[in-house]
């Protein structure tokens, strides 16, 4: 955890280094500056969420596994809404889908005891989440900085193209693919921080996800995670 808030950190003082190296202000980024206010009142006030302005909604777009673009609805200082839509990273599942090729055979070609996977290749893999989120203020932590908690559920679809052979007799082989669409689905459990204090109305966030699947594979479980951004209004 303390490598991942070091990496967050990091996040957080590039972007804060790219708002701050605008030369001259423009009448948008003089509208959203910072608000001078006490040291002691900054650590615990956010520019952006107010309590008084509530709702607020945040779009941008998250990194990592899934690649995703992302909406949250901050419905209060403490429950929030997110969803996230995009593409799987596929490279971290190769080998699980891999392993999934005798599962995967088609029924045509289940008579042949000889077949042999040879590769496959992603056609496509999409994920959508959704998720309800609790929120607490982390200012001990880093000023500026939320916690959040939350649970939610996932849909995955993936198209694989797999290639194979068999044996026709004893000196003779054949080869061939077939098309494997595979669908998925599973609650999660979403642990991460966001921070948001920034001269733009913009936030950051890192978090880490649980998904178990209970379709495709029951009881299969997997970590995910990534970093983004989002522009709240």
């Amino acid at each position: 955890m303390r490598i991942a808030l070091k990496v967050l950190v990091v996040f957080i003082c590039f972007g804060s280094s790219v708002s701050f190296a605008q030369g001259r202000k423009s009448t948008y980024s003089y509208k959203y500056k910072s608000v001078r206010m006490s040291r002691s009142k900054a650590q615990v006030v956010c520019p952006i969420f107010e309590n008084s302005e509530y709702p607020y909604h945040g779009i941008g777009i998250k990194v990592g596994d899934p690649v995703a673009l992302t909406y949250k609805y901050y419905q209060s200082e403490k429950f929030a809404i997110a969803v996230d839509a995009g593409s799987a990273a596929s490279g971290l599942y190769s080998r699980y889908h891999r392993e999934q090729f005798t599962e995967n055979i088609p029924s045509n070609l289940s008579t042949f005891e000889t077949i042999r996977y040879t590769r496959h290749e992603i056609v496509s893999e999409y994920v959508i989440e959704g998720k309800i989120l609790y929120q607490t203020k982390a200012e001990k932590i880093f000023p500026g900085l939320q916690s959040y908690a939350g649970l939610g559920w996932q849909l995955r679809r993936a198209e694989i193209r797999y290639s194979y052979f068999y044996e026709t007799n004893l000196r003779d082989r054949d080869i061939g693919e077939f098309i494997a669409n595979r669908s998925s689905q599973g609650p999660t459990a979403t642990i991460g921080f966001e921070y948001a204090y920034f001269k733009l109305p913009v936030s950051t966030f890192m978090e880490i996800t649980g998904f178990m699947d209970v379709m495709e594979n029951p009881g299969w479980t997997r970590l995910q995670g990534g970093i983004g951004i989002r522009y709240v209004f």
